[in-house]
């Protein structure tokens, strides 16, 4: 550790410590700092500690000494709170998409913005291993190809795969080869998905990255997505996901729903609070909506059953009219 004789690394060293061993609730004295950074094959004294710790906190550094619950030194504010790193932690945990092996570097990551003590608390109250996750590895590889290909304006090559029953076991298909323009990302229901559009129609279609390998930008330039969808400047991601339900795609219609008073959150929750509301009765209100009519949209409304009721479109009502009554004949079958 004599590389470490340096000043200016002693205080980078210095700094080190303090993040990963002091706290509010775990403050450094001076003869402690010196132990350990004698431990790094540092010999220092109180007073050199003093005027290190003095040139951090005049460089920006948020140090702060304490008599309670000991007398110390701690950092009192880091990059990231302990709830900000439970809030991302939590997103790395419920999606899907990353594996499993990916959670646990991640997470392991993110315990290096807390001391060691809040990490062990955060990681005392998370489960990594029983989660169900995807095992497409080549995700993250993916995510930077693509990112570049929108920047760069080039269409995509990859080969997207589904799961097949072979021999009583899940396996996947050997997959489809695909030419598209990517022009978004979005993490929508805990899964990732490629928005962009398939070369062969003039319309937009969503893919989901775990289920794409082999991904390579092309030297294809992109179609411009103003001639397959309503936007122009941008492409929209947050009113494209307003209108999807599920990720499907469809013609985009209005539609007027009538719903059960208990379900306003839920509403609200999917259409934003700026949506068309009105009262249709003493039980119900009625929402005005523009979105994309599709088979997402029906899965979506046949959950609520009677809560939530098509009243337009007509074709709309119709196809729910016709699932209600397969499932109901389905449930029949004996």
């Amino acid at each position: 550790m004599g590389c470490y004789a340096n000043s200016k690394l002693k205080l980078l060293l210095l700094l080190k410590l303090l993040n990963k061993y002091s706290d509010e609730d775990h403050p450094l004295s001076a003869a402690k700092l010196c132990r350990l950074l004698n431990d790094e094959g540092i010999n220092t004294d109180r007073k050199t500690i003093y005027r290190d710790i003095e040139a951090l906190t005049e460089f920006g550094i948020d140090i702060i000494y304490t008599r309670l619950p000991k007398q110390g030194f701690f950092i009192a504010k880091r990059s990231f709170e302990l709830a900000e790193v439970r809030l991302l932690m939590d997103a790395v945990l419920t999606a899907s998409f990353i594996t499993n092996k990916k959670t646990e570097d991640l997470t392991k990551k993110l315990c290096e913005l807390l001391s060691c003590y809040q990490a062990e608390q955060v990681l005392n109250q998370i489960y990594v291993k029983e989660r169900v996750k995807f095992e497409n590895e080549e995700i993250y590889y993916n995510i930077d190809t693509i990112n570049r290909a929108i920047s760069e304006n080039r269409k995509i090559r990859f080969f997207y795969h589904h799961r097949i029953i072979i021999d009583r076991t899940v396996q996947y298909d050997r997959g489809r080869e695909f030419i598209i323009s990517p022009y978004s990302l979005i993490w929508e229901n805990d899964k990732y998905y490629l928005v962009g559009n398939y070369e062969k129609y003039d319309s937009i279609s969503n893919y989901r990255l775990d289920r794409m390998k082999s991904v390579c930008v092309t030297q294809l330039a992109s179609r411009p997505f103003n001639e397959v969808c309503e936007y122009n400047d941008c492409f929209d991601s947050a009113d494209y996901t307003k209108k999807t339900f599920n990720m499907y795609n469809g013609k985009c219609e209005q539609i007027i729903l009538r719903c059960s008073n208990n379900l306003l959150d839920t509403i609200v929750d999917k259409f934003g609070s700026e949506t068309e509301f009105s009262c249709h009765d003493d039980n119900a209100f009625t929402v005005c909506a523009n979105v994309f009519v599709s088979e997402g949209l029906i899965e979506w409304l046949m959950q609520y059953g009677d809560r939530i009721i098509v009243l337009s479109p007509q074709n709309l009502k119709d196809e729910m009219m016709n699932r209600i009554e397969s499932v109901s004949s389905a449930y029949k079958i004996t």
